[in-house]
């Protein structure tokens, strides 16, 4: 049974905090300064008004913060490290006091996720509801376990919102990773995609949550739901984060959800050929990888590698 940890911070003197003439959101006047500036957009995959927001101190302090509630420390070259360096950066040249905050973090806070998937821990951090990244947590061992299928994924992603009622962002990532897992573009009726799709409708029409169909009524078994299942790539991260991103009015993922999931199973596939390609034939009836997976493009990097060509 997985377990999960999650943070949630908002600033501690947000009611103290007299509210500023000048908003951080707002840019800068002078051109010089607009360029200096590092934003949230300029080192994370992040968009709408995140992505335009410089990158406060107050930010990464309580980035750094969650971190080491969730993790025990912060985590080397994670968010919080990102975060502090690109607000260290903003102060030395003038563009931000050293008690600055953004106006998204202090209005919609700062979320760390932790929780267990096969074969690791993975922490999901977020920033106003938008995904910045997914790591192992430090000091884990990794036992020698499968590499992690869509289905499974999708079983994390259960585990962690199970309890969210169905969105259409939600049954549009769920067809998405359905289509990478089967290589079937068609809606498969009484499919995981056909069921999330109906339960976003029905949930449409449905006032109070208490009365909505919830992911774990959809994703619970999702491995032995989907027709055929492959492991995660990179590939099939684009796909199910765009789908989601797309059926979201506010053109972000759920944390901790079908998106963050996915693109947490590709980042601990990665690097790993033989358990990559052992488990792609494995869920493959016809015992071949998929051409365009995780294990056709370790195996050719790791060619290129023994041949001195190396990426």
């Amino acid at each position: 049974m997985a377990a999960t940890t999650s943070a949630m911070l908002l600033p501690s003197f947000v009611q103290e905090q007299p509210r500023r003439d000048e908003q951080l959101q707002q840019p800068r006047q002078n051109d010089d300064e607009q360029l200096e500036t590092i934003k949230y957009g300029d080192v994370f995959n992040v968009s709408g008004d995140l992505a335009a927001n410089p990158i406060a101190p107050e930010d990464a302090r309580m980035m750094a913060s969650a971190e080491t509630r969730v993790l025990g420390q912060m985590h080397e070259a994670g968010p919080a490290d990102v975060m502090r360096a690109a607000a260290a950066h903003n102060v030395q040249v003038g563009v931000l006091s050293s008690r600055d905050i953004s106006d998204v973090a202090k209005n919609q806070g700062i979320n760390i996720s932790e929780t267990d998937v096969p074969g690791a821990r993975v922490v999901s951090e977020c920033v106003a509801g938008q995904y910045l990244d997914t790591t192992t947590a430090s000091g884990v061992e990794m036992p020698e376990q499968d590499v992690i299928t869509i289905g499974q994924a999708l079983e994390a992603a259960c585990q962690i919102i199970g309890n969210k009622p169905v969105e259409q962002s939600d049954a549009a990532a769920i067809h998405a990773a359905e289509v990478c897992a089967t290589g079937n573009n068609a809606m498969n009726p009484g499919g995981l995609g056909a069921t999330a799709q109906a339960a976003a409708i029905f949930n449409a029409a449905m006032d109070r949550d208490e009365d909505k169909i919830k992911l774990n009524y959809v994703l619970t078994g999702a491995t032995e739901k989907l027709a055929t299942d492959k492991v995660v790539s990179r590939q099939d991260v684009e796909g199910v984060v765009s789908a989601e991103l797309r059926n979201n009015p506010s053109m972000t993922t759920h944390p901790g959800g079908v998106a963050a999931s996915i693109s947490a199973a590709a980042r601990l596939n990665e690097g790993n050929t033989e358990r990559v390609v052992s488990a792609d034939l494995r869920n493959n009836p016809n015992l071949t990888t998929h051409p365009d997976g995780l294990a056709a493009s370790i195996t050719a990097t790791a060619g290129l590698n023994e041949d001195g060509a190396g990426i």
